[in-house]
């Protein structure tokens, strides 16, 4: 750990150096000049400090997700000069040496005097992440957006045909702040009047308590014809915080998977369960946690034991690569599976039906929206949530309502 702080603090030094180059370049005032770098100190103190007082006994906190955003809003832009003054540093090296090796000019200068216009093109260009990243943490994290997806089976049963489903996932019910944001969500879900709702895990970032003053707001999330129904996700399982006890680790896991009733989920553990309509049916299936680098709790054979390759399927597994190294050429056929988990790292880039990019697509190869391999489609919902970075960019909480239709998509 001591090592890691060490480590970090080199590098925001280098960080801070290169930025004291750009603003020494552009700003000619001293006193303004000073005043900066008294500024810069004092967060990079306070940043560094908090990091080092971090407890596994207590995890995730409102001053460390207060600390993680300061820590992106501040570091980000200047890491963005630094490469860019590194990279006119490079040219200033590289310039100097072919004057001073093949055009033999003994008084040549290897680092010449930086040029203004390339410390102010780095200064416009990080005002973007600076602003995006202010935006983030004061409106991004609550603007919440509906997606409508259509998608089509052939085989779907024909009572089904126009059946809706509300999706959300990654409540991470610790990190919220505001009541008012929250319930103007809960009101959006509600509005879309969907047959059924389910919910794909994640509904602490750690500890039960922290979705106590939430139970209220989530219960007036109103029954839905179908049924309400949830499954756990990897923060669920309470494993990312040193417990005093294996028995403490126990009753928060009681208590958590207890949250889904309290909201009027019911929690299915590698089980699964018959949706009817008329005379047909849908089989709903609900896995614990199974992703490739994290908890692998879901057993995906025990919980479609009694269930048909013919039945139409769709599957709640919270992490999409559970779709990825299992479900997509699994025997069964699942024609439908819903995850999350992912939140599409909270930052990214999306022009919906045209581009679409986030970090997170260099980890998961299903990371945001829908997919489909022969006929069988996962959908990966962005996010009800936020957890470590205290806001979003680009990738906007998220409230799902898939529709199913019979027939074959034509687009």
């Amino acid at each position: 750990m001591i090592f890691r702080i060490v480590f970090l603090c080199v590098i925001l030094l280098v960080i801070e150096l290169y930025t004291f180059q750009v603003l020494k370049t552009l700003i000619k005032s001293r006193p303004v000049l000073f005043s900066i770098q008294i500024i810069s100190l004092l967060v990079l103190v306070y940043i560094v400090y908090s990091l080092m007082q971090f407890d596994r006994n207590s995890g995730q906190t409102k001053q460390l997700m207060v600390v993680m955003g300061l820590l992106l809003i501040v570091y980000v832009p200047k890491l963005i000069l630094t490469f860019i003054l590194m990279g006119e540093d490079i040219f200033r090296v590289g310039t100097g040496a072919v004057k001073y090796f093949v055009n033999y000019d003994k008084n040549a200068d290897f680092l010449n005097s930086r040029r203004k216009f390339v410390s102010q093109i780095g200064l416009g260009l990080a005002a973007v992440p600076f602003l995006s990243l202010i935006y983030g943490v004061t409106i991004g994290k609550y603007n919440y957006k509906v997606i409508k997806q259509r998608i089509f089976f052939p085989d779907l049963p024909d009572a089904f045909d126009g059946f809706t489903i509300t999706q959300i996932s990654d409540v991470h019910s610790g990190s919220f702040d505001n009541p008012e944001k929250i319930n103007y969500a809960i009101d959006l879900v509600n509005e879309q009047n969907s047959d059924m709702i389910l919910f794909t895990g994640d509904i602490v970032n750690t500890d039960a308590k922290e979705m106590h003053p939430w139970i209220e707001t989530f219960n007036r999330i109103k029954k839905h014809e179908y049924g309400k129904y949830s499954v756990l996700g990897n923060h669920d399982y309470g494993e990312y915080i040193t417990w005093p006890s294996e028995a403490a680790k126990e009753d928060n896991f009681k208590a958590i998977k207890d949250l889904y009733g309290q909201i009027g989920f019911k929690l299915m553990l590698n089980e699964h369960t018959f949706i009817e309509k008329g005379d047909a049916k849908i089989a709903l299936i609900g896995v614990e946690n199974w992703g490739h680098n994290f908890k692998k709790a879901g057993d995906i054979n025990k919980a479609s034991q009694h269930v048909n390759k013919e039945d139409f399927k769709i599957l709640m597994s919270h992490d999409p690569s559970h779709w990825e190294h299992e479900v997509q050429h699994h025997e069964k056929n699942f024609h439908l599976t819903l995850s999350g988990h992912t939140h599409g790292m909270q930052f990214g880039i999306e022009i919906p039906g045209y581009f679409k990019w986030s970090l997170a697509q260099y980890v998961y190869k299903q990371w945001a929206g829908l997919y489909e391999n022969v006929g069988r489609y996962v959908y990966v919902n962005r996010g009800f949530g936020f957890h470590a970075y205290p806001g979003r960019v680009g990738i906007m909480p998220e409230i799902t309502v898939i529709e199913l239709k019979k027939g074959v998509n034509v687009a």
